[in-house]
């Protein structure tokens, strides 16, 4: 297959085309440098989708309520993009990415689209792409796109700042309430989900959250409050999924109302920033990894100079700012 150039994928993308947002996407992922007048252009066309975050502890049931969640939106004619971020091992650096097989069911749907990335050794939850790659399914006329966290437990929170709205799973019998608590995850919560709610002790599971969320949540600056919902769901019996729909809806239309979409919109764009700062701090670390960090390194394992010492130096060395 030949290649086409990045910026000639745009157009492709624009018009929804699959094999163009595919190419794209895996350009964004890869971090290229041809690609980035390309991802620039897209950028200035998205803007449109409600961008929705599932996170939550392992074994909570994220995937199949993605998927259910999808088909679901589906039948009310949205179009619908999954970017569903896997653990890459800390030795091989591979994943499974296994979100596919997971959401086997919406294979063949040409209204929906379904990424999986890889962490690649990033945290938060997120893949380093995960932003350009929001933006682009954004750009290319997806009504949702829904980003569906590693399922780390402790430390995804940065979902809350690349989402309208967070929505939160928890499973009866996790033990993970304190831990959520712990981890500030219960506080970055939209809309709370207990899945597995046919189990027997699921109710002791929704009212330990309801109690938890009684003091509320307030949202905007305004009279009005947003109170986190609690939503039951059972992939088994295919309950609560219109309900999880209707209260996603219900806080997007509460953002509008009270302006509080403009703080969560910057909010994404200041974490965009930040990340891509964060990205180029990267590249030109490892750049210059047999230049300036060579000789800085020989230093730090004579203890010549601190670890802060010789950051310093390596960032004068890589010229902040300059084209290097």
């Amino acid at each position: 297959m030949a290649y086409v150039p990045s910026l000639d994928l745009v157009p492709g993308v624009l018009r929804g085309e699959a094999r163009a947002i595919a190419r794209l996407l895996t350009r964004a992922e890869n971090g290229t440098d041809e690609a980035r007048p390309a991802l620039d252009a897209i950028f200035a066309k998205a803007g449109r989708a409600h961008v929705v975050g599932i996170t939550g502890v392992p074994g909570s049931g994220k995937s199949t309520l993605v998927a259910k969640l999808a088909a679901q939106l589906r039948t009310q004619e949205r179009t619908v993009a999954i970017v569903a971020i896997d653990p890459s091992s800390p030795f091989s650096g591979g994943a499974i990415l296994g979100d596919r097989i997971r959401m086997s069911d919406l294979g063949g749907d040409p209204g929906v689209f379904v990424r999986s990335m890889a962490t690649r050794g990033a945290l938060g939850g997120l893949a380093r792409g995960t932003l350009e790659a929001v933006g682009i399914l954004d750009a290319a006329g997806y009504d949702v796109v829904i980003i569906e966290t590693v399922g780390v437990g402790q430390d995804e929170v940065d979902v809350a700042r690349a989402a309208h709205t967070t929505v939160v799973v928890s499973a009866p019998g996790l033990g993970d309430d304190i831990q959520a608590i712990k981890a500030g995850i219960l506080e970055i919560a939209d809309v709370h989900v207990v899945s597995k709610c046919d189990r027997a002790d699921a109710n002791k599971t929704i009212a330990e959250l309801k109690t938890m969320l009684t003091m509320g949540i307030k949202l905007g600056g305004g009279t009005e409050q947003w109170y986190p919902p609690v939503i039951a769901t059972s992939a088994l019996k295919a309950e609560g999924v219109a309900a999880l729909i209707e209260a996603i809806d219900a806080h997007r239309a509460a953002l509008n109302r009270t302006g509080e979409i403009a703080t969560r919109q910057a909010q994404i764009a200041q974490r965009r920033l930040l990340r891509a700062g964060e990205d180029i701090l990267r590249d030109r670390f490892e750049r210059h990894r047999a230049g300036a960090l060579a000789q800085l390194l020989d230093e730090l394992v004579a203890r010549r100079t601190s670890p802060h010492s010789a950051a310093v130096r390596l960032l004068d060395a890589i010229r902040i700012g300059g084209n290097a």
